[in-house]
């Protein structure tokens, strides 16, 4: 019997079990990952797994069972049935739809021998200018397929192939070590020129060490380090926040609550990431939630959007098969400026860039104090060297009230497409 034909009887076993309504989410992927270590190819792995995830009701009581591998389904009934039994009554919250959307698959899958090419074009451009450089790195190409139906009639299925590179440099100048990380994913092919460059521009930035900045310093955040900025925001922007007045942006539709350079937006089609349903069934689409600074809405899934008295957005999905779905982001946008890094650099008399970072992140209070991993200083428009010992701290929403310039230099951080930004007076101490 095959995942599909085991979730449609799963549906028929719950029913008869006395459940009012069921669903069945599976997902399943697969990915070839090839290591790179010490310069050269370790190992080539192929990695699978499958889950399945029956989520019911019965007597208005929640029961959800989740098998890896091979289950039999009246077990998994039985197991769902007997942790209803633990819970209370809820609200049934579950899709009304009877729609069968089959999403034709997205993106293209690459033999192990282009991943190898790739992989081995990059590290050959790192080593002809730096043959000392040590590099290690994973080139993967990962297809995830979900399907999801329920007793309602609804049926959705989809394919998602991306293609993704990391790459960590190790450089070792007598007791100095500087350790440059940097990543790629996309769809259809991978630039390893592109991923090369962005390492090499940092090492040339590190040649020289440089004494650090201290007291209030405009801050240049490239595209990897932003993604700090955004996480915290992502929550501030969850409607389940909003219900347990977490966020501090509750009561602040309709106002002003980022610099007017910020728009941000969600866009489930664009990207190395597609998501034409979420993880309950409801068709995702594109939704501005900050234009031009202006709040303009929370993400919620149906629990969330029934209470708010707003509806669901699409945004209800599962942290793991183990859990409930609840509000979560996908393909969050910041909008890009013009201005290339370059452009960024020269707007600064003296400033400091931030490129890594050693710390937890904000959270939603928005107050962070971090160590720079790997940051550069800058004076009268230009990269002087690498700073060390440097802790930078502040509050994120007050930060993004004070951006001075945002980058046209967009990259993906997992599923959040950020550009670079500047950011006026955070506080950063320095050890000599």
């Amino acid at each position: 019997m095959t995942q599909d034909q085991i979730a449609e009887q799963l549906l028929e076993l719950a029913a008869k079990a006395g459940a009012e309504v069921a669903e069945v989410f599976r997902a399943r992927s697969q990915a070839r990952p090839l290591f790179f270590e010490a310069n050269r190819l370790k190992q080539i792995e192929r990695i699978e797994s499958e889950g399945i995830v029956l989520r019911l009701w019965r007597d208005g009581r929640p029961g959800l069972a989740v098998a890896h591998g091979a289950v039999p389904p009246q077990k998994l009934v039985e197991r769902a049935i007997a942790l209803s039994a633990l819970n209370d009554p809820e609200t049934i919250t579950i899709a009304d739809d009877t729609s069968r959307n089959h999403y034709p698959a997205i993106g293209n899958s690459m033999e192990v021998e282009q991943l190898m090419a790739w992989g081995k074009e990059t590290i050959g451009c790192i080593r002809d200018i730096h043959p000392d450089i040590i590099c290690s790195g994973e080139w993967d190409c990962e297809v995830e397929s979900t399907r999801l139906i329920n007793s309602r009639g609804l049926d959705c299925s989809h394919t998602d192939t991306t293609l993704s590179a990391y790459l960590e440099t190790e450089w070792v100048r007598d007791s100095d070590f500087l350790y440059i990380s940097d990543g790629q994913t996309q769809r259809g092919s991978l630039e390893p020129q592109l991923l090369s460059q962005r390492i090499l521009q940092r090492l040339e930035w590190a040649r020289e060490n440089a004494s650090p900045l201290v007291g209030r310093v405009p801050i240049l955040f490239t595209a990897k380090a932003a993604d700090m900025l955004w996480g915290t925001v992502s929550a501030a922007l969850n409607g389940k926040q909003v219900l347990e007045g977490s966020s501090p942006w509750s009561d602040r539709l309709g106002t002003q609550v980022v610099s007017t350079s910020l728009t941000l937006s969600q866009k489930p089609a664009l990207g190395p990431f597609s998501c034409p349903f979420d993880d309950e069934g409801i068709p995702t689409r594109p939704i501005v939630f900050i234009q031009d600074g202006i709040l303009k809405l929370f993400y919620t899934d149906l629990t969330t959007g029934r209470t708010l008295g707003s509806g669901t957005t699409g945004n209800g999905f599962r942290a793991d098969l183990n859990s409930y779905p609840i509000p979560g982001l996908f393909n969050l946008l910041i909008e890009p400026g013009r201005d290339s890094m370059q452009d960024l650099i020269k707007q600064l008399d003296h400033g400091l860039i931030i490129d890594q970072m050693l710390g937890s992140g904000a959270g939603i209070t928005g107050e962070f104090s971090v160590n720079v991993d790997l940051g550069y200083r800058i004076e009268n428009g230009q990269v002087v060297g690498r700073v060390k010992n440097t802790m930078v701290s502040g509050n994120v929403y007050t930060a993004l009230k004070q951006v001075v310039s945002v980058g046209g230099d967009g990259n993906w951080n997992g599923s959040i497409y950020t550009p670079s930004l500047i950011v006026e007076g955070l506080s950063v101490t320095a050890r000599s």
